[in-house]
């Protein structure tokens, strides 16, 4: 079935109307439903003529009324989207061929979508940094399992190392969830160029990348009494002087597992994992002490775990102004700076 931009359709898994407002390709259009403009394959739609003739209206028609006050008006029915498995929420890019001089495809743009997959609402801060300075910036937000249109940015710009970076809170807060959660993707465009070839020999139109799968509790910071500590045999000092008791800070740690113990080669994963984390908190709490502007974390490429790990803490500690995992001539992409506000 084919569509024209304009075109009246029917979404058929929520029956809801809207508009074709772009065609991607032949299988596959961006369609308007009131407003929200969302990517969806062509046998998900119909045109609305059977639907007219064939089927009763989910809301009856009301008897035009002389005159109705603001106060009369009644407040638009929700439509609940089918139930779904939650699956997080991610950030959806969809290229825009076109052929050139040649007749080869080429991609011109990429159109950005936010798409929530959870059955709760966020409100967003959205940004595109180009080496580190904002290019974008959106605040709005995005309902439960709805895809949100960001903007698109020209297939060229990926050459200028594009971050992609959002502040999400809950649209409804709860007292046991963190009052806000940072998300953030970086890509390369040899990345870019991998995933684009892929979708292309699957016959796929989009490729995403998930931010987060569940919204994070709220830490609870332990407060400990100094009363009990003295009487424990702990020493105690004065805050004025507490910094010259202190060991050594450093502007740069090296987490590589060789460089922390000889005994690496006997440990397993899990272990060598503790340890690393043990020591960033180590430096990262002297670094705080002593009122370093920033510290440098090296923890090298290999699997990521570690590097997901130590920005998973630092999205919830609100001495950290940001942080930015971008190369480096020393260390490539394999340390992540950290910057403090006090």
């Amino acid at each position: 079935m084919k569509f024209e931009v304009g075109d009246k359709v029917v979404v058929k898994i929520t029956n809801e109307d809207g508009i074709v407002a772009e065609i991607l390709d032949d299988k596959m259009v961006v369609v308007d439903v009131r407003g929200v403009k969302f990517p969806a394959y062509t046998d998900q739609l119909d045109f609305p003529y059977f639907k007219m003739f064939s089927k009763q209206k989910v809301v009856p028609e009301k008897k035009p009324v002389a005159k109705t006050f603001i106060d009369q008006v009644p407040k638009e029915k929700i439509i609940q989207l089918p139930r779904r498995e939650p699956n997080g929420v991610w950030i959806t890019f969809i290229p825009k061929f076109e052929q050139d001089d040649f007749g080869d495809d080429v991609v011109t743009l990429l159109k950005i979508h936010l798409h929530n997959q959870n059955e709760t609402g966020y409100d967003f801060n959205y940004q595109v940094k180009y080496f580190g300075e904002t290019d974008f910036e959106l605040k709005n937000q995005v309902l439960a399992f709805q895809d949100f249109y960001l903007h698109d940015i020209p297939f060229a710009n990926l050459n200028d190392s594009p971050s992609f970076n959002f502040d999400f809170s809950l649209l409804n807060p709860d007292k046991k969830k963190a009052p806000h959660f940072e998300a953030s993707l970086k890509l390369k465009p040899k990345q870019i160029f991998m995933k684009i070839q892929d979708i292309q020999e699957k016959g796929e139109p989009t490729f995403s990348y998930q931010l987060f799968k569940d919204y994070p509790d709220k830490v609870e910071e332990d407060k400990m009494e100094l009363g009990k500590l003295a009487a424990a045999g702990y020493k105690l000092y004065e805050a004025s002087k507490a910094r010259q008791h202190l060991p050594p800070a450093r502007t740069v740690v090296d987490l590589h597992i060789e460089k922390l113990t000889d005994g690496w080669k006997t440990m397993s994963n899990h272990e060598i994992l503790t340890l690393q984390v043990n020591e960033f908190e180590k430096y990262y709490d002297l670094a705080l002490a002593h009122y370093q502007p920033m510290l440098t974390i090296i923890h090298g490429v290999g699997s990521g775990r570690l590097r997901d790990e130590i920005h998973d803490m630092l999205r919830h500690r609100k001495n950290v102004k940001f942080f930015v995992n971008q190369y480096h001539p020393s260390y490539g992409y394999g340390a992540t700076e950290i910057h403090f506000q006090y």
